[in-house]
């Protein structure tokens, strides 16, 4: 089986320290009963200075270091385009330093178990990480250099993946057990929801303990907040999500609203394509789920279908005066809604100045959102209307023709056996690594 645990980055990454001086708190409102004998006005004290590089934690006699902190963090607001403000840097700090923690504790306890990742599978794993960037691994190193972080970071994580993975495929994988009855059921069911949409879903989680759970649900908040203005959703998950589906920046794939717990499933069904929803509380913690795209249950979708496009480009010379580029656009627009089929779309190209480009494996769901509802309502041999602008040029697609889409078949007993098998295989992997951060010794600086 296939296990995913936390894997690499969305890109790369600069940051900064935090300067905090002895300060008075004081809090008017109403303090919560938590059993504690807590004052209601806190002083705290003590400075940290910034350039003064101090261990921050100490797990298990294994040092983190502001800077181990600091070049992981690059990672995050890289991937953001750099538009995090401080008060967000200050959260997800607190968030990187819980992660390099936990991710401590899982090469820790692979060594315990006597598993070993060695530079060469490290090193073939960063090159992979390049290769996604279209970078070499010099190339890589120097761009993460350059903007805050370093190799090293990128490598760490890499090992630390690597070194989860293999551990619960020793030590929970083979403990993991599905039913043939357990498989057919599903499929009964998705037989009988022929019809019914399924989702494409990015997910986040966050796991909470009572005594947390306002603070990761105000956290989750904030993750959204970063995603709808513009952040990498992918990025966050690969960073923060503690599903195993972290390794491939959330992506659950295809899912039907039955194969979610009900919470997750009304969240999504009111969901369009592109928007996100959460935190929605589920056992243990928290979800911020992402709708990549729907589609009905084995039933072809009009997206899926291949297309015969012939496309024909008009361009302006630079400094064309408005009226001028919309009273050629306008005749443009006017031949080709004339030609009646791509046979005259070269004859018309020509008369028109036009430059002619042909592709016949476009499928819908490739095309910008407003193109695909274009074309879905063309018949073969009529075109769009003109796209586009003066500076990038005016365009016009032919539909020359459709291949239409098979029907989506059902998964196969294997693949459903896979899901069930990740989803307790992650279960469990959250109670193990609940287990070591509970028996673990770490010291605070």
């Amino acid at each position: 089986m296939k296990t995913r645990s936390k894997v690499v980055l969305a890109a790369a990454c600069a940051l900064i320290a935090a300067d905090v001086s002895a300060q008075t708190v004081s809090d008017t409102a109403q303090v919560p009963d938590t059993g504690l004998n807590l004052p209601h006005d806190l002083t705290t004290f003590g400075k940290v200075d910034p350039n003064l590089r101090k261990a921050t934690a100490i797990i298990n006699g294994e040092i983190i270091t502001g800077t181990d902190i600091d070049q992981r963090l690059a990672l995050i607001i890289l991937a953001n385009g750099g538009r995090v403000s401080d008060e967000e840097k200050d959260r997800l700090r607190l968030q990187v330093l819980r992660n390099l923690i936990d991710e401590t504790l899982q090469i820790q306890e692979a060594k315990a178990n006597e598993i070993e990742i060695t530079p060469a599978e490290i090193n073939q794993g960063y090159s992979r990480v390049a290769e996604r960037f279209r970078r070499t691994p010099a190339q890589l190193g120097a761009y993460v250099r350059e903007n805050g972080s370093s190799d090293r970071s990128i490598k760490r994580q890499i090992q630390g993946e690597l070194a989860w993975s293999r551990l619960l495929r020793r030590r929970v994988e083979p403990f993991v057990n599905v039913s043939g009855e357990e498989v057919q059921a599903i499929m009964d069911r998705l037989e009988a929801a022929k019809g019914t949409r399924e989702y494409h879903v990015g997910e986040i989680y966050l796991s909470a303990t009572p005594e947390n759970s306002a603070e990761i649900l105000a956290n989750g908040r904030k993750i959204m907040d970063q995603v709808r203005q513009g952040g990498s959703f992918t990025a966050y998950a690969r960073q923060f999500s503690e599903a195993s589906t972290a390794a491939v920046g959330g992506d659950l794939g295809w899912v039907r609203a039955a194969q979610l717990p009900d919470a997750l499933a009304s969240s999504i069904q009111e969901l369009t394509v592109g928007q996100i929803a959460g935190p929605v509380a589920v056992p243990g913690g928290f979800s911020i789920l992402y709708l990549v795209d729907s589609r009905q249950v084995l039933t072809a979708d009009p997206r899926d279908a291949t297309l015969n496009l012939r496309q024909l480009t008009i361009k302006f010379p630079e400094g064309t005066a408005q009226a001028a580029a919309t009273a050629r656009a306008e005749s443009f627009a006017k031949a080709t809604q004339a030609m009646r089929g791509c046979g005259k779309a070269t004859e018309v190209a020509a008369a028109q100045g036009a430059e002619v480009i042909d592709n016949d494996q476009v499928r819908v769901r490739d095309l910008p959102p407003a193109l695909q509802d274009m074309l879905l309502r063309l018949s073969i041999g009529q075109s769009t209307p003109p796209f586009g602008s003066p500076t990038e040029g005016v365009r016009v697609l032919v539909l020359c023709g459709r291949d239409e889409a098979a029907a989506s078949g059902a998964p196969s007993p294997d693949a459903i056996r896979s899901q069930i098998e990740e989803t307790r295989v992650n279960a469990r992997a959250q109670r193990y690594l609940r287990d070591l951060r509970r028996d673990a010794v770490i010291d605070y600086r």
